[in-house]
């Protein structure tokens, strides 16, 4: 009570206990913890995911090559389109143009390269695709030399 009689206000501040406190913060910090460790997971494969892609790049660039020596390696000159063909097919590609002439031949050839994509639900195969020109032009000695250069885009038929 007041000096004068009445009742006095007080004004009471109520703590929550800790039991009650915990009962929040914990929660909290779990999905907290829980989202960090998805976030670091989900980064990793997506590392893994690019580098696997980067490893089937690699390996088209090395089928290009390969198919570059074989056509060069043909008897009598250059081959015609099917027996072109039939390389790109051997060597997992497609080809996509044929242009030949007396000291020339161009061709353009979409190579792929499988490789795993993963994820939080599995993994999956996937191909990574890459086109590739590659020109043949007879030499000095009459033997022909290849050039291959990737494409930045391919036109597939």
């Amino acid at each position: 009570m007041s000096h004068n009689g009445t009742v006095a206000r007080q004004s009471r501040v109520t703590v929550p206990s800790p039991g009650c406190l915990a009962a929040i913060v914990v929660p909290v910090v779990a999905v907290l913890i829980a989202a960090s460790v998805l976030m670091v997971m989900h980064y990793r494969q997506e590392r893994v995911n690019e580098r696997n892609m980067a490893e089937a790049l690699d390996r088209t660039a090395a089928l290009a090559r390969s198919y570059a020596r074989d056509v060069a390696a043909a008897p009598n000159g250059f081959p015609g389109q099917e027996a072109v063909r039939d390389v790109a097919e051997r060597h997992d590609g497609r080809l996509l143009s044929y242009a030949r002439s007396d000291y020339s031949l161009t061709t353009t050839v979409r190579f792929f390269g499988e490789y795993e994509d993963t994820s939080m639900f599995g993994v999956s195969h996937s191909r990574a695709y890459q086109c590739y020109s590659i020109v043949l032009r007879k030499g000095a000695e009459g033997a022909p030399q290849a050039r291959t250069s990737p494409l930045e885009k391919c036109n597939v038929i």
